[in-house]
């Protein structure tokens, strides 16, 4: 039987309940046998300073632990250069050959696909699962952004939770409550460790 892996990769600073509920309404949604989350060590599209990755690794793993079809994994982790999604997903095809690949992402995401690197290579690798966002809507005009995007590509619902890990550190950084944000072991990890707060 066939592996069908979805792979939700991410900055995770922090992971919240959006990930989260998304993860899950892909998994049956789109017939997934688990979804793994990937911590990408250096994001290409981030200019604002990262939090050190010990500490989003151990907020990922504290919020996958959570469900049995989540898997942590930290494939796209201790590399130097930027993370690229196209090399990301070559790793795991040598590493499980037989599987099955779906890159999740949101709408939002997904129209500025033609703008990340070797687009044509991420859909030959993977088909692309794509979650609804607040306000964004998939179009002809969006599926046809890439050459065979229309025929990968696999829509499902998911609740629009309207959360951002910006608005999370933005709370924080005003000394606002991020309960029910996250779940609550990431939670007491980013009070614990004085995550986020003014000058961290």
């Amino acid at each position: 039987m066939t592996n069908r892996i979805g792979i939700l990769g991410g900055t995770f600073d922090p992971i919240h309940i959006g990930h989260l509920v998304m993860a899950s309404y892909a998994i049956d949604a789109l017939d997934l046998d688990s979804v793994w989350f990937m911590p990408a060590q250096s994001p290409p599209h981030k200019t604002q300073e990262i939090t050190a990755t010990e500490h989003r690794v151990e907020m990922c793993r504290r919020a996958v632990a959570l469900d049995s079809r989540f898997v942590f994994s930290d494939l796209d982790l201790g590399k130097s250069g930027p993370s690229y999604t196209a090399e990301l997903l070559e790793r795991i095809h040598r590493l499980l050959p037989e599987a099955e690949l779906v890159f999740l992402l949101g709408a939002d995401s997904l129209k500025g696909l033609p703008n990340w690197r070797q687009p044509e290579k991420i859909i030959a690798l993977a088909q692309i699962g794509c979650a609804e966002r607040p306000g964004t809507t998939v179009d002809e005009q969006v599926r046809s952004t890439v050459p065979g995007l229309a025929e990968r590509l696999l829509e499902f619902d998911s609740p629009l939770i309207e959360l951002s890990s910006t608005e999370i550190r933005t709370r924080r950084a005003n000394s606002l409550s991020i309960t029910y944000l996250v779940p609550e072991s990431v939670e007491d990890y980013i009070v614990e460790n004085g995550l986020y707060r003014p000058g961290s």
